[in-house]
């Protein structure tokens, strides 16, 4: 079968999934609505107030409008199959689907780690910061992330697509994915499995190993503050990007890095990475930050959704 041909028949979720479609459908497309207007708020909460116009919001913004395109990718495809629908894909939404789901979820991948020094900077050398994290500097580093992440998706994308597909087409999973893929193909993948696990391993280990880094300097620093109050409103500022990331590296570690794949496990944890945890990552920054929740009570009372005086 020439590889423009190829259809990919998908078996959305696990194979006992038979009979949930409907209550599936109406928890995943909650959670995709709750995903999209969190991070909407969170944008025009940051748009909109000028005390927000700082480096650390800056990438914050720009997490978000990753937030609101990363789950894109899959679940209107996921929800489309769900509600009954055709459940194939061509080959050419296959290519577009595994480029922008790696491209999205390289560019996360720096993007906590430019965070990471961002906060390393603000605490271990305040009086220095807006001189180091300069608008330039912050215009050069948000292109960064994302130019390094097509780097990284084209490189995957190009090894993933060079081989020829010649079926079986049926997979037990939701969206086009390097391990999936490789599945379907009518020749050898050991040495593509190897540089694609060497590719998707190294790139996040390197990033965490600098946010590690970023943050023993980080700790390192706050534990010389001699105020416990001092000591608790830095804590605080980082709490929030720690939990974040480690919501997002754990789904990384299951799926791409263990050495037995599981399809249904996998299905689940991306299910929770593609979804929930772009979902809480507003809560998590939110509601742990006086600044933006302000800002927010004044976005919903500009929509008409608070009362002016509560």
């Amino acid at each position: 079968v020439p590889q423009r041909s190829i259809w990919v028949q998908y078996l959305p979720l696990a194979s006992d999934s038979k009979g949930l479609e409907t209550m599936l459908f109406v928890l995943f497309l909650s959670f995709y609505i709750f995903t999209l207007l969190g991070n909407l708020l969170i944008l025009l909460a940051i748009v909109s107030s000028t005390r927000l116009h700082t480096p650390m919001y800056f990438f914050l913004c720009k997490l978000s409008v990753f937030d609101i395109f990363f789950p894109s990718v899959s679940s209107p495809k996921m929800l489309f199959y769900l509600s009954g629908n055709s459940r194939t894909i061509s080959y050419a939404g296959c290519v577009s689907q595994l480029f922008f789901y790696h491209f999205l979820g390289c560019t996360e991948c720096f993007l906590y780690t430019v965070m990471a020094y961002d906060r390393f900077v603000a605490i271990c050398y305040p009086l220095r910061y807006t001189i180091i994290m300069s608008h330039r500097v912050c215009a050069i580093l948000a292109t960064g992330t994302s130019l390094f992440g097509c780097v990284q998706a084209t490189f995957l994308t190009t090894l993933t697509f060079q081989l020829p597909y010649c079926g079986p087409n049926d997979v037990d999973y939701y969206f086009c994915d390097i391990p999936v893929m490789l599945k379907l193909a009518c020749a050898d993948t050991s040495s593509l499995e190897m540089v694609g696990f060497i590719s998707v391993g190294l790139m996040p280990l390197s990033c965490f190993l600098l946010i590690l880094t970023s943050y023993s300097r980080i700790v390192f620093s706050i534990l010389k503050i001699r105020s416990a109050e001092g000591r608790r409103r830095a804590f605080s500022t980082c709490s929030a990007h720690l939990t974040a990331i480690l919501l997002f590296y754990m789904p990384v570690v299951l799926i791409y890095l263990r050495p037995t794949p599981s399809p249904s496990l996998d299905a689940t944890v991306q299910v929770l990475n593609n979804l929930v945890t772009p979902m809480l990552n507003p809560l998590i920054y939110s509601l742990r930050n006086k600044e933006v929740k302000s800002s927010l009570k004044q976005v919903l009372h500009q929509l008409g959704f608070l009362p002016e005086k509560l």
